[in-house]
């Protein structure tokens, strides 16, 4: 795993912060535990330690699998390598940065279990895509949705003479399924302007605790957070938590046209067809909308 010093590597920052999270990496490094004997060897209850195991799992440190009922924890780094600001991603570059809000899409295809909301509720009757189209929509702060996807238009304000170096974007996002499972992975696939950036695959729809910012209306079992993800298309490559998922650079999209076009979805052929849950501020646990930025000098 490589990091560096943004903001997207803060999660393994994070979740390599506490002693009791560094002794279950020491212990996995042996072999693959279940949540009770990590619970054991720890001597801390089982829910505590399932907290610990879901923020190494979300900060893509490990992997869960199951035999029987037990869910057995199994590393899925076997090292990490942090590399310090160099000419490229330094301050020399200058930088314009989008907010897109989740409502603000411009095309859609979307199938059930599927449906919006905003800070107050439900944007018309869930598993219908026909409220996909309600003038609300403009002020959800989620969506969710089984199959197909979602698309949006985002402004390129780069100024004349300005050559873009990389590119970033940076959202909460989980699988999609009835209630939550938090072992639903889902294969949840970006392209930008019909050139295929990659595929990220969500571990689950989690909903064993509720979101920071995620409104008190909802209901215990809805999708409460997300996972924090921030895709990096970079010279060498596109990258998601310092791991590469597809050869395509910033030079394969260059020159970006005045609108360029973002698609969040599930392909047809997705080996885990797992649904999307987008989370925009005021849900989940990271307040802010999704963030599209251009590095340029």
């Amino acid at each position: 795993m490589l990091l560096d010093m943004s903001d997207h590597s803060l999660p393994v920052y994070k979740a390599l912060s506490s002693p009791a999270r560094l002794k279950i990496i020491r212990l996995l490094a042996t072999k693959p535990y279940s949540i009770k004997e990590l619970s054991k060897k720890l001597g801390i209850s089982q829910t505590i330690t399932l907290r610990h195991v879901n923020q190494l799992r979300a900060a893509g440190l490990l992997k869960f699998t199951k035999e029987g009922k037990s869910k057995i924890s199994h590393l899925s780094v076997d090292d990490i390598k942090i590399q310090f600001p160099s000419q490229i991603q330094s301050s020399s570059l200058s930088s314009h940065q989008v907010d897109i809000p989740v409502g603000l899409y411009t095309d859609f295809k979307v199938e059930p279990t599927c449906g919006l909301a905003d800070l107050n509720g439900f944007i018309g009757k869930v598993d219908e895509p026909k409220y996909f189209m309600a003038p609300e929509r403009r002020n959800a702060r989620i969506i969710w949705f089984a199959k197909g996807y979602v698309e949006y238009e985002v402004g390129n304000f780069l100024e004349p003479g300005e050559q873009v170096q990389m590119l970033t974007l940076s959202a909460e996002m989980g699988s999609e399924i009835p209630m939550s499972n938090e072992d639903w992975p889902s294969d949840i696939t970006f392209t930008l302007d019909g050139k295929k950036l990659g595929t990220w695959t969500s571990p689950g729809d989690f909903a064993d605790t509720r979101g920071k910012f995620t409104p008190l209306w909802t209901p215990a079992k809805f999708n409460q957070y997300g996972t924090q993800v921030t895709l990096i298309v970079s010279h060498d490559g596109t990258w998601i938590a310092g791991q590469k998922i597809s050869s395509t650079t910033i030079d394969n999209l260059t020159p970006l046209p005045s609108r360029m076009k973002l698609r969040i979805g599930i392909a047809r052929d997705a080996q885990n067809q797992g649904g999307c849950t987008i989370f925009g501020k005021g849900f989940g646990n990271y307040d802010q909308e999704m963030r599209l930025t251009l590095y340029c000098s």
